[in-house]
């Protein structure tokens, strides 16, 4: 089957409001089988919508439409609906039923506007709004079979989730399943994991495989469907082991976990802790590992030591090495990790100082510079690496992921020393 999502209004169009709508409704359709072909968007402009439900019609099986189901004049989408279909809006009395007793419930007084949320094309079936005042419709225009949802995210996700998606998996038959593996890597640019996954469709032709660039990380998805569950589960299961075994230690994860959560797991896993220095990556890393649930089971300490002088009186490093070396550099970013895990008695420390830009290069150590600094119980070290990004935001975004794939590597170290192979995968789920 094939899917056009189409989201609806102004704000939408003109950029006011970024339409994390259509992206979630695309995540959810493909998990369920549905192929999504097309994104469109239309302003507030009855006949624009009129023309472009009868395209779409003409496309797809399966239609989302999001917005305009509000009370105010430029809420078009029930009116559009009804002129595509050469129908009448009718009072649904059951919508206006509940849409009173929301308001009452929320000791507000009703407008004579919100009356008219609850009127629909004649024949269109009505998809009740749990969470707000606007009920959704459910209509055919030709061919395709519409869903049409309110624009408030939290009430079309509810929506989406308890009244589309049945109805979509009642169009398969309810024996048939749809499942995604998604699988996230580190490190390698998306044409090199192109290319080594090349032979894909040699060994797995019954799936379907994608990438997605989720920067700094890429992301592997498997797709697959079938009428067995557990043979479609083993399937996808021996596709992500040839894929992991094709990406080598590159591979962050084969549940597509991110950084932060497969060195936390980690971590755990070795009953190790962590404190961090960080220079130019000004405390992204301890917000990254700190946003994970749990982390407060292996994160000790996080310290942003911009300063020569904080480098120097917090974490100890001498300052002949700042004046001889400078704060980027490898010497200096390795005392920055050994003093991070001396101050808080921490398995690990990791530290970054680097030249995020836009300025502050130079010839020798030029924007994109960065040098990244590990304390292990048995050796420290300090890298150098170098970006090619001029905005500081990215370049801060891909220092401290790879301070922390340099963790997560020595993680896995670890793990082969006690094990007798080094794993490229989270092993600390």
């Amino acid at each position: 089957m094939k899917a056009e999502i189409l989201a609806t209004g102004d704000e939408i169009r003109s950029g006011a409001l970024v339409d994390s709508n259509s992206a979630h409704i695309s995540q959810v359709l493909e998990a369920n089988g549905v192929a999504v072909i097309r994104h469109t968007c239309v302003g507030d402009d009855l006949q624009a919508l009129v023309d472009v439900l009868h395209e779409i019609s003409r496309r797809a099986d399966i239609a989302v439409v999001t917005g305009g189901l509000g009370p105010t004049v430029d809420d078009l989408s029930s009116e559009a609906a009804a002129v595509a279909l050469g129908v009448e809006l009718v009072l649904d009395p059951e919508a206006l039923a509940a849409i009173k007793a929301w308001f009452a419930a929320h000791k507000r007084p009703m407008s004579a506007s919100n009356r008219k949320q609850a009127l629909f094309p004649a024949g269109s079936t009505r998809l009740d709004n749990p969470l707000g005042t606007a009920p959704g419709f459910e209509t055919a225009i030709g061919g395709c079979r519409f869903f049409f949802l309110p624009g408030v995210p939290v009430e079309m996700r509810r929506m989406l989730d308890e009244q589309v998606v049945p109805r979509i998996r009642s169009m398969h038959g309810a024996r048939h399943c749809y499942r995604i593996r998604s699988l996230s890597t580190f490190g390698l640019p998306e044409s090199v994991v192109n290319e080594r996954i090349g032979g894909f469709a040699a060994h797995f032709g019954d799936l379907k495989l994608g990438l997605r660039a989720r920067f700094p990380e890429i992301h592997i998805r498997l797709y697959g469907s079938g009428d067995d569950e557990q043979e479609l589960a083993a399937r996808l299961d021996a596709a992500a082991r040839w894929v992991a075994a094709k990406i080598g230690n590159r591979m962050v994860s084969m549940h597509g976990r991110p950084l932060p959560a497969v060195v936390g797991g980690l971590l755990r896993r070795h009953g190790a802790t962590l404190a961090v220095a960080e220079s130019c990556t000004g405390g992204l890393i301890a917000h990254q590992l700190t946003g994970v649930a749990g982390s407060s089971d292996y994160f000790l300490f996080a310290g942003v030591t911009y300063a020569n002088a904080a480098k120097r009186d917090i974490l100890g490093v001498p300052e002949k090495i700042l004046t001889t070396y400078g704060a980027v550099h490898e010497e200096t970013a390795r005392r920055m990790a050994e003093g991070a895990r001396r101050i808080a008695g921490a398995t690990y420390g990791l530290s970054t100082s680097g030249i995020a830009g836009p300025g502050g290069g130079n010839a020798e150590k030029p924007v994109g510079t960065v040098c990244i600094g590990l304390a292990a119980p048995r050796h420290a070290f300090g890298r150098r690496y170098r970006f090619f990004y001029d905005n500081r935001s990215t370049n801060k975004r891909i220092f401290a992921a790879t301070a922390l794939d340099i963790l997560r590597r020595e993680l896995l170290k670890a793990d082969g020393e006690i094990h007798g192979t080094e794993k490229g995968s989270d092993t600390g789920s």
